[in-house]
């Protein structure tokens, strides 16, 4: 994801979340761990022992599938988009989780984490059932040049749209290659795909690298459906910059899920400086231009609507990247767009967000090698 503010900058706000990501974050998370339910609850811990597990799905038969980023591995090691050291490996994965055993369906998959833990990767992103099979985004949070670097096996699947196939996996849409020809924000190459929902026989994908809503139709042609602009915000404090000083913001959308009416709304974790309650969720109708239909978020991580049919937005922190607090949140929006916390365990950098059609499932613990989670959250 860019942030078009001075390097330096965004490797010291990258520094502290990759702390609290890789010691602290793991510690809190320590009562997600197990499996089993959480006091009185009613929040069951269905899936453990999980690498930096990000989106998820529950096909129509009950079965959850989760996409897990990996923990990277040996080599080769560049600098990545949050700072510090990444590493590939082909540790990335899909877990299933069904009738209390979990299992990874689909292994060998590209993973970037960071060096010597495996801590806060890119790697597998986001995974639907549809069309008969599993589909799911593979990250990258790189220029599509630096796909060059990586293994014959590997560079054919980061930056892509990939699907299971029998045994095996399948490319069908390769975003990297879109971002680098077609450049839908007009802001440079960068490529990190993120959430994943189908449509019609083909899919619609966020790019958080590249700030853009992506269609694919199912011979793998990729378009553009929607752009979000770049905002000015008031510089933080902790720079030191005059009073009144603002810096451009990237939109970095994370989320998409598809609403009752049709059209697809989109959350955004934000660009540097990750202000509190500077994120929007946006409505887009393929056609028109975006617009904004709630804000006041802060770092959207994943949306979706819940079988009540209001919109649900999970934070990856509610007090901001730059707080060095991954305490996570998951919000209920009313008719009036006010949005009210769901009753939750503290969740630590959650990432992913589902529905069956009595609760919540949230993947927590997204930054974590070895002992992220999914949580059942019972709703209403």
């Amino acid at each position: 994801m860019r942030t078009r503010t001075p390097r330096a900058v965004t490797a010291v706000a990258a520094a502290v979340l990759l702390t609290v990501g890789t010691g602290a974050a793991a510690s809190a998370h320590d009562d997600h761990g197990k499996h089993g339910q959480h006091g009185g609850s009613g929040v069951t811990t269905v899936a453990s022992g999980l690498d930096n597990p990000r989106g998820l799905t529950v096909a129509p038969d009950g079965t959850i599938y989760v996409a897990e980023a990996g923990r990277g591995g040996d080599a080769p090691c560049f600098e990545g988009p949050e700072g510090g050291s990444v590493c590939f490996g082909d540790s990335g994965a899909i877990t299933r989780v069904r009738h209390g055993q979990q299992a990874r369906v689909v292994t060998g998959l590209p993973s970037l984490g960071g060096q010597g833990d495996g801590a806060q990767a890119i790697g597998p992103s986001d995974v639907v059932v549809a069309h008969g099979r599993l589909a799911f985004t593979v990250g990258l949070g790189n220029p599509p040049a630096t796909i060059a670097q990586l293994p014959p096996l590997a560079a054919k699947r980061s930056a892509s749209l990939l699907v299971q196939q029998g045994r095996g996996v399948s490319r069908v849409a390769d975003l990297a290659t879109y971002e680098a020809t077609a450049d839908p924000d007009g802001a440079g190459p960068d490529t990190n795909p993120n959430s994943l929902v189908a449509n019609g026989n083909g899919y619609v994908a966020v790019d958080a690298g590249g700030n853009s809503l992506l269609s694919v139709d199912p011979r793998g042609r990729v378009r553009t459906l929607a752009t979000f602009p770049i905002r000015m915000v008031d510089a933080p404090p902790e720079l030191g910059l005059p009073p009144g000083t603002q810096l451009p913001m990237d939109a970095v959308p994370t989320s998409v899920t598809r609403g009752p009416d049709g059209a697809y709304y989109v959350g955004q974790l934000t660009g540097f400086p990750f202000p509190n309650g500077g994120a929007n969720v946006y409505r887009v109708v393929p056609g028109q231009a975006p617009t904004v239909y709630a804000s006041g978020f802060t770092n959207v991580i994943d949306l979706g609507f819940g079988p009540d049919g209001r919109l649900y937005v999970l934070e990856i922190t509610q007090n901001g990247l730059l707080s060095g607090d991954l305490s996570g949140a998951l919000l209920r929006v009313g008719r009036n767009g006010t949005a009210q916390p769901v009753a939750t365990p503290a969740l630590t950098a959650p990432g992913g967000l589902t529905f069956d059609k009595r609760a919540a499932y949230v993947s927590d613990c997204s930054v974590c090698a070895g002992t992220g989670s999914v949580l059942r959250i019972p709703l209403g």
